[in-house]
């Protein structure tokens, strides 16, 4: 069952509240990490307890908890739940304030501990691949806020979602100012080309994935070469095999972007990263 912590409460989707001058709510000031479980176990805890850590930490909100303590309630709130496959969100605001910006007003920061399930897709669609489109709508500029933050605001990647729902399409492909493809509305992307993955690199204004660090280190340990390069869309209509992943979506290849066939439909190296990454989360 869905079971939330929040600051010190155990409660349920029913009664977890939050208060409307928390600026979480009025400014999305606040970061987040998303996190499997798999067979009750938590996967990769403390990589994502650091990110969490290290995303508040750039934008100035100190965690009134040290990371072994949220560590424990993350795994407390998972048992309780009684969820053997779950996803976790555990979200830090800079706290409840006034109705001005001014961060120095909220005195002490908001933390919350969501335990649920997530289906970003069908299962079908895992099978057959994702129909992609390129979104209008850009990442932000990494000079803005560094895109290594994973923080509440993520209206741009909505918005780009949005065009993706009105196209018909499963999922869109993000690019940045600059034309250079960046990510989905909520994954990492990676292209094949033989035996050869590429993925845009850290300074391309993408989020750095825990999921994306695993197939990297899946890849490696594979025998395939992995290359962190700038990509534009011409690489993936090109492409052998395309696939997008992250902590929600796992593993889910593309099968089509803008209306063109991406590969032959095979998709060997799709497959393998998925099966050994489902032996990973499993073990």
């Amino acid at each position: 069952m869905t079971t939330i912590w929040l600051d010190g409460q155990w409660l349920n989707r029913d009664t977890a509240k939050v208060s409307v001058f928390d600026h979480g709510l009025l400014y999305g000031d606040g970061v987040f990490e998303g996190i499997r479980a798999y067979n009750g176990k938590v996967f990769r805890l403390q990589e994502h307890v650091d990110r969490l850590y290290d995303s508040a930490h750039a934008v100035c909100i100190m965690i009134p908890m040290a990371k072994a303590e949220l560590g424990a309630v993350i795994e407390e709130a998972v048992r309780r739940s009684g969820l053997k496959e779950a996803y976790i969100r555990p979200i830090i605001t800079r706290g409840v304030g006034d109705l001005g910006i001014d961060p120095r007003k909220c005195q002490t920061p908001t933390i919350i501990v969501i335990v649920d399930v997530i289906n970003i897709w069908p299962a079908e669609r895992y099978q057959q691949g994702l129909a992609v489109v390129t979104a209008a709508t850009p990442i932000p500029h990494r000079e803005s806020l560094s895109p290594r933050v994973k923080s509440l605001n993520y209206l741009s990647h909505a918005m780009a979602k949005i065009e993706g729902n009105t196209a018909g399409a499963d999922e869109v492909l993000m690019m940045d100012a600059s034309g250079h493809v960046a990510e989905g509305s909520g994954q990492n992307l990676f292209v094949v080309k033989g035996r050869v993955l590429i993925t845009p690199p850290r300074y391309a204004g993408i989020l750095l994935g825990v999921t994306r660090g695993v197939v990297i280190e899946l890849a490696t340990a594979a025998g395939y070469t992995v290359k962190e390069e700038m990509l534009n869309r011409y690489d993936v209509y090109t492409a052998d095999e395309a696939f997008l992943c992250g902590t929600a979506s796992e593993i889910v290849a593309i099968r089509s972007l803008d209306g063109r066939s991406i590969g032959t439909g095979d998709r060997p190296v799709v497959t393998d990263l998925t099966t050994r990454f489902k032996a990973l989360v499993g073990a």
